[in-house]
């Protein structure tokens, strides 16, 4: 018997990829990456001034499937925090759905099996709730980093 796509980790992964991908890489030009890493390789030539670090949290499979996500805001050649400041204002706004009546923001979960992101179909859709904020802090290359730690929750078949 196979795993039914709302239950999946990969399709999950995936479409939290695709969402944060879409949002602010293609849309907005923010360079998003998905590892425990804030310093990078491929940012470490201080090109890059602002960059998003998301992580994954534990994978919680139920009727009712859970993770928790840490989104950390990366900027540099920053000297007040502006720059940080909009980019956790623009990250919020990504977060919360003001066209909803509970502003509670809905991301698609996706059936992730072909290869082709054009052929995902919609399985479901995920919660953002309980959105907290860290404070600003400074790594050892003076990056400024601010965390936002969100839950999703969606209805899964196990």
């Amino acid at each position: 018997m196979s795993l039914d796509p709302t239950a999946s980790e990969f399709f999950f992964r995936s479409s939290i990829k695709k969402y944060f991908i879409d949002s602010f890489t293609t849309a907005l030009g923010i360079v998003v990456l998905f590892d425990k890493t804030i310093l990078y390789e491929n940012i470490r030539d201080k090109s890059v001034s602002k960059w998003l670090v998301v992580n994954f949290g534990q994978f919680r499979r139920d009727y009712l499937s859970s993770n928790i996500l840490e989104i950390n805001c990366c900027t540099r050649k920053d000297t007040e925090g502006v720059v940080l400041s909009k980019l956790t204002d623009t990250v919020m706004g990504h977060l919360v759905d003001a066209t909803q009546t509970d502003t509670t923001r809905r991301i698609v979960l996706y059936n992730t099996a072909d290869d082709t992101p054009a052929n995902w179909s919609v399985v479901g859709g995920m919660m953002v709730t309980n959105i907290m904020e860290g404070v600003q802090q400074r790594t050892p290359d003076n990056t400024k980093v601010k965390s936002i730690t969100i839950s999703l929750r969606w209805g899964s078949v196990i």
